[in-house]
C-alpha cells in the first residue's frame, strides 16, 4: 500500500516505514499527519477527495536538517550594481507510521533495535625478541 501526498507545494509518493526529507513542518509533540490525494492498495486506487475524508497518513519527526547552500550573484552592467546572496533551506525528516483511516491506521512494523556492538579482544603484543649483538661485540664472543 502507498499514498502520495501533498506538502510544501510538492507531492511525494509514500509507503509505511519510508523516511523522507520534506521542506520544514511543525508538528505537535513529535507525530504529524497528511491528507493524502491518492491512494493505491493492491489493485484498489483511491483519488476522489470524497472517498479519502477520512483517510490520514501519520508520520513522526526524525530529525530536522538544512539543504545544499546556493549562491546568487545578480549585476547590471554599465552602473556598478552587484548583489551577492545566498540561501539554505530548511528540511524537515519524516518517517512514516501508519497509512489507512483515522482510527484505523495500520502501523509500520517497529523499528528494529541496533545490535550492540562486540567487545574486541584485548590485544596481545608480541613478546620483543632481544636485540641481536653488535659486530664489535660479536667479534668479542668469538675469540
Amino acid at each position: 500500500m502507498y499514498a502520495v501526498i501533498k506538502t510544501g507545494g510538492k507531492q511525494y509518493k509514500v509507503s509505511e516505514g519510508e523516511r523522507l526529507a520534506i521542506e520544514r513542518v511543525t508538528g505537535d509533540g513529535d507525530g504529524v499527519s497528511f491528507t493524502p490525494i491518492l491512494l493505491v492498495d493492491g489493485d484498489t486506487v483511491t483519488a476522489k477527495a470524497d472517498d479519502l475524508a477520512g483517510v490520514t497518513v501519520s508520520a513522526r519527526i526524525v530529525g530536522e536538517e538544512k539543504g545544499k547552500k546556493i549562491r546568487g550573484f545578480t549585476y547590471k552592467p554599465k552602473s556598478n550594481n552587484r548583489r551577492r546572496w545566498g540561501h539554505r533551506q530548511k528540511y524537515t525528516t519524516i518517517e512514516i507510521t501508519g497509512i489507512g483511516k483515522a482510527g484505523e491506521t495500520t502501523t509500520a512494523a517497529p523499528p528494529v533495535a541496533e545490535p550492540e556492538p562486540v567487545a574486541e579482544a584485548p590485544v596481545v603484543e608480541p613478546a620483543v625478541a632481544e636485540p641481536e649483538p653488535v659486530a664489535a661485540e660479536a667479534e668479542e664472543s668469538e675469540s
